[in-house]
């Protein structure tokens, strides 16, 4: 085994993952490692002014055909990237940054936030997000621990 792949995480074609800072405790990720930028759904996306920073808030509907549950978020906006769809589309999307957590381990990601409403997952996980963190094992799904939708459910409900 190549050295540095023994501090890798390995993970399947799909992973639950955590995003500690948005309060989003479990989404699903494509992991896709064909696609450059990683991107989580978000509607609602509104750019404004925090200190002399610029930021954006959004919404987030964290389970797929799940619309009840919608976590609000904020970010500092990092850039505006130019983005092709897998349907060829260019976008202009916000770009954020910020700490993503899969199994044990947590690293910061960026992210750009779209209506991934069309896509079968809340997220994709891009390969700049996974360079020098993971390899991916195609044929498995959720090798870090997979969530049945009542226990993925359970996550969001206040206590």
């Amino acid at each position: 085994m190549h050295p540095s792949h023994e501090s890798k995480t390995i993970i399947g074609n799909s992973e639950w993952c955590t995003f500690p800072n948005l309060a989003i405790p479990a989404i699903k990720a494509r992991v896709d490692s064909g696609a450059k930028t990683s991107s989580i759904h978000a509607i609602n996306i509104e750019r404004f002014e925090k200190g002399n920073e610029h930021w954006v808030k959004f919404d987030v509907h964290p389970l797929q055909g799940n619309t009840t549950i919608a976590i609000h978020c904020e970010a500092a906006l990092v850039d505006q990237r130019v983005v092709k769809s897998s349907s060829g589309d260019k976008e202009k999307r916000p770009v954020i940054r910020t700490p993503v957590s899969l199994g044990q381990k947590t690293w910061d990601i960026e992210v750009t936030l779209t209506n991934r409403d069309s896509m079968g997952h809340r997220m994709l996980l891009g390969r700049e997000a996974m360079n020098g963190h993971v390899l991916i094992d195609p044929e498995a799904q959720c090798l870090l621990g997979d969530k049945d939708k009542k226990a993925s459910v359970a996550l969001y409900k206040t206590p």
